[in-house]
Parts: C-alpha cells; sequence; structure tokens
C-alpha cells in the first residue's frame, strides 16, 4: 500500500507541473498528475500535506482526473470507525497523457492554420 514517508514535490516535478500548466491544464489538475506520476499510490491526505493543495482543491481536481479516466480510486479501511480512506492510482501512463495533449495541441493548431488560411482567400 503507501509509503511511510511523503514524496515531497522537487523542481523537476514543479518545472513538469509548470510545463503542463502552460499547455492549458488547470494548475491544480497538474499538480495531481505530477504528484501521482511519482508517488504511486497516496490518499487524498497525503495529496494535501504534500502539495499544499486544500481538500476542496483535491477533490475537484479528482474529478477531472476520473472523468478522463486516468486515475483508479478505492477504499482503504482505516482501523476504527471513521470513514473508509480513499486510495488514488494514476492508470494511465505519463507519457499516454502527454500524447493526449500533444495530440490535441496539433489539432488545434490545424484548426488555427486552416482559419488563418481562410482569411488569407477573403483577402
Amino acid at each position: 500500500m503507501m509509503d511511510s514517508t511523503l514524496k515531497v514535490l522537487d523542481d523537476e516535478d514543479l518545472e513538469f507541473v509548470f510545463i503542463l500548466q502552460s499547455l492549458g491544464m488547470q494548475r491544480n489538475v497538474a499538480v495531481l498528475i505530477t504528484y501521482l506520476g511519482s508517488a504511486g499510490e497516496t490518499t487524498s491526505r497525503e495529496i494535501e500535506q504534500a502539495t499544499g493543495l486544500r481538500q476542496p482543491e483535491v477533490s475537484i481536481a479528482m474529478r477531472g482526473l476520473r472523468g478522463a479516466n486516468w486515475i483508479d480510486e478505492r477504499e482503504v479501511k482505516t482501523g476504527g470507525k471513521g470513514r473508509p480512506s480513499a486510495v488514488y492510482t494514476l492508470n494511465t501512463p505519463l507519457s499516454d497523457i502527454i500524447k493526449r495533449i500533444e495530440d490535441e495541441k496539433l489539432r488545434e493548431l490545424a484548426d488555427a492554420m486552416e482559419n488563418i488560411r481562410k482569411l488569407k482567400e477573403m483577402v
């Protein structure tokens, strides 16, 4: 299950987040993808502690990752009476996520170039 040491984002991870953001990804989603990609299986609470994101920010970003089918989520009993903890793992390799972003940007570029072509024809 989870490691007892908490993975924290380093400078390379933060650069990865920045690049994802520069490509149009929301910051919190970029942070989660980066963290899950390097930390592996982790709880929401560990994500909050390691990334500085608040619980609502993690929940909202996780909703987006679930919608893209990029994460697996399961519940684990924590012992005692409370709610079980949600445990998350990235189920899509980072290389596949990057490929999806690349394909999306290539489509956007093709659409923009088509519109430029149409504008040139109109002049």
